[in-house]
């Protein structure tokens, strides 16, 4: 049954009604109050010491998540795209776990792994490698919350390619590193490229389980999501806008890659 043109718009304005109240207008009210006292005073606000410093400790973050997550993350979904072994089930299920846990329950679960009265205690307390609130208790949070998304993006590739053409590349003598290096990963190259884009947002944008593991101080571990929450509890509502205009930016470009992505993936599975 066909809808009347009557309920096809209703439905469209509805939907166009609830995007607009749900995202254009609170983003268009954090815009007009980061920008309504100049622009100015917004690159004032954006690089005062603490919000450079906070974002430069996002952006290791990001430096240092990105590789480890490609380094760890192409293994393991060759592993899944080729194998049938016991337990690969269960092994799904943990690399979706983040998806399902809230990133809160993640940052306690860290705190009772690597805190001073942990399982991993004796990291802090005999060799005085500090862990939890410190820099790296930030990158194993930011870790876990990013794991699926190189894994999830380039296992899919992988079953769709197959095995064909890294059977012939060993028929002719080809060794695995070649295999990998020169069929491979070029064949994974847009899936594995649109993973780390959402690694690179999602470790950027992450607030609930950062908060849990770190001593939030300005200029030592401080990220740009703690620095929109502290300004805005300590009532400098304007700088907490600021720091999330710059955040947003940031969304955008990541959307903006992520379409461009998509386009280019269509293209080349043409």
């Amino acid at each position: 049954m066909t809808p009347s043109p009557f309920v096809r718009y209703l439905t469209r304005y509805v939907a166009l009604a609830y995007v607009a109240v749900l995202v254009i207008v609170p983003v268009g009210l954090i815009l007009w109050r980061a920008f309504a006292p100049g622009i100015g005073a917004f690159f004032a606000s954006i690089t005062t010491p603490a919000a450079i410093s906070a974002l430069q400790l996002s952006l290791v973050v990001v430096a240092i998540v990105v590789p480890l997550n490609v380094l760890f993350g192409i293994p393991t979904a060759l592993v899944l795209a080729r194998n049938k072994f016991r337990g690969k089930s269960a092994l799904q299920a943990i690399i979706d776990l983040p998806f399902a846990v809230s990133p809160v329950v993640v940052g306690v679960a860290l705190i009772l792994l690597w805190g001073t009265a942990g399982v991993f205690g004796f990291v802090e307390n005999s060799l005085g490698f500090k862990i939890i609130f410190g820099f790296p208790g930030i990158v194993l949070a930011s870790i876990f919350v990013t794991v699926p998304f190189v894994i999830r993006e380039v296992e899919p590739v992988l079953h769709e390619l197959g095995t064909d053409q890294e059977e012939a590349a060993a028929t002719l003598g080809s060794s695995w590193w070649q295999t990998f290096w020169r069929i491979t990963l070029p064949s994974i190259r847009w899936g594995l490229t649109y993973g780390i884009v959402l690694t690179i947002a999602r470790t950027l944008g992450e607030y609930g389980g950062v908060i849990m593991v770190s001593s939030n101080l300005p200029g030592t571990s401080q990220t740009m999501t703690l620095l929109v929450s502290d300004r805005y509890s300590r009532g400098d509502e304007y700088g907490a806008y600021t720091i999330s205009t710059l955040l947003m930016a940031v969304a955008v470009i990541v959307l903006v890659v992520q379409v461009v992505l998509d386009a280019r993936r269509a293209k080349a599975s043409e």
